[in-house]
């Protein structure tokens, strides 16, 4: 019986890990200088800064949408401050 309870709970915790922290929608608005920072071919239209500090934008392809991050024409990510180590 102690065995499924625990099963139960590592299920529970597993899940949990799934689910996004930034509720959907949470988009803002790109100001000039991020939009001729950013690389062509990158949707601009919802942009969002996650916990890292950079801007990720939403990517949405034929299998599953989902958030990229933002990238310059030289391949760097665009933050708004550096990631902690």
């Amino acid at each position: 019986m102690n065995v499924m309870r625990y099963l139960g709970i590592a299920a529970i915790l597993g899940l949990s890990a799934c689910v996004s922290t930034t509720p959907e929608g949470q988009t803002e608005e790109l100001s000039e200088e991020v939009r001729a920072l950013a690389a062509p071919n990158q949707d601009l239209t919802q942009v969002r800064i996650e916990s890292d500090g950079c801007y990720w934008y939403r990517y949405e392809g034929r299998v599953e949408t989902t958030f990229l991050p933002l990238m310059t024409r030289d391949n760097r990510m665009i933050c708004v401050r550096a990631p902690t180590t």
